[in-house]
């Protein structure tokens, strides 16, 4: 079955691999920077869903970062200092290479290795020797 090779390609990674109402979302922590009283993570996150009728798996991958701790000078508290949480995203790419692009430019925050693009191509090698189509999502909004 399908999902049981995805689920292969998750632990060999290692990645996390859930569902939610049809909607896997497989997510590897690919940095982490801890300064001071702050955290900051990168991770990465492939969503798709198997469409069983069409024989078809629709794929979306992006890089998240999301940091929580102490800041200093951005809150209204007088002494400068204040806790601050945020989730923010890096983006998801359209194109082939974004991911690529968007890795670039975070590169420069964090030092990683972490290779995207062969987690895109087990997943695909995956669906077609399933006998599945695989698609590149815009978006996670068509999956």
């Amino acid at each position: 079955m399908l999902i049981d090779e995805i689920r292969r390609v998750a632990e060999v990674i290692p990645a996390t691999l859930e569902e939610k109402r049809g909607v896997y979302c497989l997510a590897y922590t690919v940095a982490e920077r801890k300064v001071f009283l702050s955290k900051k993570k990168l991770t990465y996150r492939a969503r798709f869903r198997i469409a069983e009728d069409k024989k078809e798996l629709r794929f979306t991958e992006m890089l998240e970062e999301t940091g929580s701790g102490l800041s200093t000078g951005e809150s209204d508290i007088a002494s400068g200092f204040g806790f601050k949480k945020e989730t923010y995203r890096a983006g998801a790419g359209p194109r082939q290479g974004s991911i690529e692009e968007q890795s670039k430019l975070l590169g420069t925050r964090y030092s990683y290795t972490f290779d995207f693009s062969t987690v895109r191509r087990a997943i695909e090698e995956a669906a077609i020797d399933a006998g599945y189509a695989f698609t590149y999502q815009l978006t996670r909004h068509g999956l």
